[in-house]
């Protein structure tokens, strides 16, 4: 009793030194503060020295004076709330705070104890990925429920593609193979070919909303276009610097990144080969794993080769989908590897086989164009009218001239000119 007289002794004349505006107002206590105030006063009995009163204010002063700036600095992770701590420490002052001023308090370890247990529990649940990604996009896991429906894909595909029986057929089986296996050996490359307005865009856009719910507006989801990322020949050596940083930042980030090339026709020779290692065999580089990541090439060149193997099953009597990836594919990767504005010319991504699919687009016919109207009104919410559909079918240009068998355009102007009608 005399060593905690003597405390409060010195606390007293601390405190009066001070003046009496300089003592600290008291915390509300809780319901138990008679009882917390009582062992209180029992521990600093026992104590009866000057240490036990030291120990206790640096106790205080420590749970009272978090060290903020190093907290702030540490690498936490995604979706851990910053406003949990806050409760935290608030739960932990109330049950340390004393309502007698100038008495020295120590903490109460059940109540410090069951706050942190809750805080930490209820910070585990608001940070599991689950319940993280409710609200803010995730790169894909390797969980069941991560991995695209290849129910969905082949669904999109037989909904909103025309006349591409290739197409459809190949992506479905090289997506879906792809995204299933656990240990892909390299990422997964796609060359789609053919003339504008085929529906080489509208399958990437496929691709990648089946990978990321969010598509092309992803974060993990990448759309370079030729002439406006890389414009000047005269700066390639920086595109290509440029490009590798991009896409080994990107992959670290998400290991299903997808990558999309758009306008490879437009493309500066040697520029798609700064690619070249991401594509390879490689397990690792610099530490890093690309063997997830998609990455898809869309380009224009090759369509006159199509064309030709198209029309030549169709003068024969053959319907067009008697035609094979087979009867396409070696023509179209060796045209496509001779041709300088390709923006595959010579390229290592060919010579070393890394492409690992050359999709062919074949040139839309008559029918398909009507299918490719009917789709869009009905994207509209309106009712299919088949005499505005036959209208602006009869609107577009057909080649060859004499036959008049393929659209020029395939179905890029349907929507402009249906907004006519």
């Amino acid at each position: 009793m005399a060593a905690s007289r003597a405390c409060r002794g010195r606390e007293g004349r601390k405190s009066f030194a001070a003046g009496r505006k300089s003592l600290p107002r008291p915390l509300p206590a809780f319901p138990s503060a008679p009882a917390r105030r009582e062992r209180v006063s029992r521990r600093l009995s026992l104590a009866g020295s000057r240490s036990s009163c030291a120990r206790a204010r640096s106790v205080r002063s420590a749970m009272r004076a978090p060290e903020w700036p190093r907290l702030a600095g540490r690498a936490r992770k995604p979706g851990s709330p910053p406003w949990l701590l806050l409760l935290l420490l608030a739960v932990v002052l109330a049950s340390s705070s004393s309502p007698w001023p100038g008495v020295c308090e120590a903490l109460e370890p059940i109540s410090v104890g069951l706050a942190v247990g809750a805080a930490s529990a209820l910070t585990g649940f608001l940070s599991w990925p689950r319940f993280y990604c409710r609200f803010l996009e995730c790169c894909p896991g390797e969980q069941e429920e991560d991995r695209p429906n290849g129910t969905a894909l082949q669904q999109n595909l037989d909904e909103k593609l025309f006349g591409q029986h290739l197409a459809k057929e190949v992506v479905l089986k090289a997506v879906t193979g792809f995204v299933n296996n656990p240990s892909p050996k390299k990422p997964l490359a796609l060359s789609l070919h053919g003339w504008a307005g085929t529906g080489k865009n509208f399958v990437s856009q496929i691709l990648a909303e089946n990978i990321h719910k969010l598509g092309l507006r992803s974060r993990f989801v990448h759309l370079f276009l030729a002439t406006l990322h890389f414009p000047h020949d005269h700066h390639l050596q920086l595109y290509q610097d440029q490009l590798q940083k991009w896409i080994r930042g990107n992959v670290s980030a998400c290991a299903r990144s997808v990558f999309i090339f758009d306008e490879m026709d437009k493309l500066h020779p040697g520029l798609i080969d700064a690619i070249k290692p991401f594509l390879d065999y490689y397990e690792h580089i610099d530490g890093v794993s690309y063997r997830k990541a998609i990455f898809v090439f869309l380009s224009n060149a090759g369509g006159d080769l199509i064309t030709k193997v198209a029309l030549d099953f169709w003068r024969r009597g053959q319907s067009r989908e008697e035609i094979q990836l087979k009867d396409l594919e070696p023509v179209l990767s060796v045209g496509v590897f001779n041709n300088k504005h390709s923006g595959l010319w010579h390229s290592s991504l060919i010579d070393r086989n890394l492409i690992d699919y050359f999709v062919p687009f074949l040139p839309l016919e008559y029918k398909h164009v009507k299918m490719c109207i009917r789709a869009e009104i009905k994207s509209r919410g309106d009712p299919i009218d088949e005499t505005i559909v036959q209208m602006v079918a009869d609107e577009m240009t057909f080649f060859p001239k004499d036959e008049r068998i393929f659209s020029d355009k395939g179905c890029k102007t349907v929507q402009a000119k249906l907004d006519f009608y």
